[in-house]
């Protein structure tokens, strides 16, 4: 008789605090449980969804990360977003019930699978989730915000600083140290999504580093003064604020 695979437990899975589970009842956090798929790990580059088919489950990140792509009116990849542990991809295809983009594993990962109908009956009989649901929407759209922010700065060495700074705060959210990490994506992966050339992001990295604002060795990252960091960045981010005020 073949084992049953092992089944995921939210209860005990330290990102609960961050996906779903959160502010959950222990028996609707069991509930919830019933419903997950766990998918066989992904490789590098390996395609979890493509943009423009149905959607048919949302994800949760369970390790390891992810990017989030387009193909240009050219045909070049265009780089979106990026996903850690504890995020949930799919969100996009909620209005027209398809994925507005493609998403791939930057390494090994693995994910949780929300079948979405099964969900959505879910979130009918357990209004906390459902509210928890709608606090990730309203996280996924405060990102948003601050990736245009990000994108919108002339300055390369601002969009490096900002970038350095939005993983900093999501790696501290998820528990992990916040000044020193792993760069998962590519440099190649990150000059696309800043709008900037390879060649700009290792020279950004290395004024960074003559500044003694962080060290970098291979693909770890160690902010050295986060205060630093953040004065690089917060000017920007207020005159941004006044613009649009």
């Amino acid at each position: 008789m073949t084992p049953n695979p092992p089944k995921t437990s939210c209860l005990t899975c330290r990102l609960s605090d961050l996906c779903l589970p959160f502010g959950l009842q222990i028996g609707e956090i069991e509930a919830l449980e019933i419903i997950i798929k766990i998918k066989r790990p992904l490789q590098i580059n390996e395609l979890l969804y493509s943009k423009d088919e149905l959607c048919k489950s949302l994800y949760a990140v369970k390790s390891g990360s992810f990017r989030s792509y387009i193909i240009n009116s050219e045909g070049m990849e265009q780089t979106i977003g990026f996903y850690l542990p504890g995020e949930l991809m799919g969100l996009d295809a909620l209005f027209q019930g398809r994925f507005s983009s493609s998403v791939d594993a930057l390494e090994t990962s693995s994910v949780c699978e929300l079948p979405l109908a099964r969900l959505t009956e879910l979130c009918l009989q357990i209004p906390n989730l459902q509210h928890q649901l709608t606090r990730i929407l309203s996280k996924e759209i405060t990102t948003n915000h601050e990736q245009m922010i990000l994108l919108g700065q002339s300055s390369a060495k601002v969009k490096v600083a900002t970038f350095l700074l939005m993983l900093s705060k999501r790696y501290g959210a998820l528990g992990y140290s916040n000044t020193a990490f792993n760069l998962s994506m590519r440099r190649h992966d990150i000059a696309n999504y800043l709008g900037v050339s390879h060649e700009t992001i290792s020279r950004q990295l290395t004024v960074l580093g003559k500044e003694n604002v962080i060290t970098v060795k291979q693909r770890t990252v160690n902010i050295i003064e986060l205060s630093l960091l953040k004065s690089i960045v917060e000017p920007c981010l207020t005159d941004s604020h006044n613009h649009n005020d």
